[in-house]
C-alpha cells in the first residue's frame, strides 16, 4: 500500500505505481465587464439583517476584491467577499445594479 502526503492529509492507494499529481490551478484571467453575466439578491443573515449578495463572476479572486471594494465604499457599507461571492450589507441591490452597469458589466436583479 502506498501512502502520499499531500496539503489536504493523506492519499492512500493499494496501487503500487501511484503518483499523486499536483494539479496546480493557474490563476484564471478574468472576463472583461461586458462578458460578466452578474445576478444580484437579497438575503437575510442571522438576526433577521439585509444582505445584498452579487454572484457570477467569472475571474480571479484579486479583480472580484477589487469590484467588492469599490462596492462596498460606494454604497458606503461593509461587506466581504466569500465563496466567490460579493456580500454587501443592507438592501442596496438598485444602487449596485447602477454602480455595476456604469462599469459596463452585464448585470441584473435575481431573486423574488
Amino acid at each position: 500500500m502506498s501512502k502520499k502526503n499531500n496539503e489536504d492529509g493523506f492519499v492512500y492507494s493499494t496501487n503500487k505505481s501511484f503518483q499523486f499529481s499536483n494539479e496546480s490551478e493557474e490563476p484564471q484571467d478574468s472576463l472583461p465587464p461586458q462578458q460578466q453575466n452578474l445576478k444580484i439578491y437579497l438575503d437575510r443573515m442571522g438576526g433577521g439583517k439585509l444582505l445584498t449578495r452579487v454572484n457570477g463572476f467569472i475571474g480571479n479572486l484579486n479583480d472580484l476584491e477589487t469590484l467588492g471594494k469599490m462596492l462596498k465604499q460606494k454604497c458606503g457599507v461593509g461587506g466581504t467577499v466569500k465563496n466567490e461571492e460579493i456580500l454587501i450589507q443592507g438592501d442596496h441591490r438598485d444602487k449596485v445594479l447602477k454602480l455595476l452597469t456604469d462599469a459596463n458589466y452585464k448585470a441584473k436583479k435575481a431573486g423574488g
